[in-house]
């Protein structure tokens, strides 16, 4: 099952997940859920927009 991991990249850039939701647009409680993995699905789009503030790639994003 792959897990999102985007408490470890914002706290590694000392940002917040409130932070992440104005940068990306995506709202503040889905953001939430799809950092608590609770999410059953995501759009690529929402994917590149997590990727790109945080400047990383899917392989950081998610994980095993």
């Amino acid at each position: 099952m792959l897990r999102f991991y985007i408490d470890e990249l914002l706290k590694k850039k000392n940002k917040t997940r409130y932070w992440l939701s104005k940068e990306t647009g995506i709202s503040y409680p889905a953001i939430k859920k799809i950092a608590d993995n609770e999410t059953v699905s995501i759009s690529i789009e929402n994917l590149q927009k997590l990727c790109d503030a945080l400047e990383c790639d899917l392989n950081n994003l998610l994980r095993k």
